[in-house]
């Protein structure tokens, strides 16, 4: 459990970091891999926010539907979360937190057909 949560938590801290970078995210193909769950040989966008929703879940670590600072320390730094935190409230929404990597994700599909390959 502790090897997916932390699995998890690189994977979005690569989204998150390129989000607020304003930069598509890169993945390797074992991340690749474990997000193709249909097994396509892509990512497709349905895939990625699966996999960024399970991620937000197991981030939520007090499981009050929102990340605060202390909850994704290890993760992302102040600048990070601030980009995140859309209205400046100081938690992350699961909302905040898909916006965010879903975005990344459209700017990573440079073919515009909806994966990732």
């Amino acid at each position: 459990m502790k090897r997916l949560v932390l699995m998890t938590a690189f994977a979005v801290l690569a989204a998150v970091t390129a989000a607020a970078q304003n930069q598509p995210v890169a993945m390797n193909q074992g991340q690749m891999d474990r997000l193709d769950r249909d097994k396509s040989g892509a990512v497709d966008r349905s895939e990625y926010q699966a996999f960024m929703t399970a991620a937000f879940a197991n981030l939520d670590r007090n499981k009050d539907g929102s990340l605060r600072s202390e909850e994704v320390a290890q993760v992302l730094n102040a600048q990070q979360f601030a980009a995140t935190d859309a209205n400046s409230d100081g938690r992350i929404s699961q909302n905040e937190f898909l916006n965010r990597v879903m975005a990344d994700f459209k700017s990573a599909d440079r073919s515009g057909d909806g994966s990732l390959q």
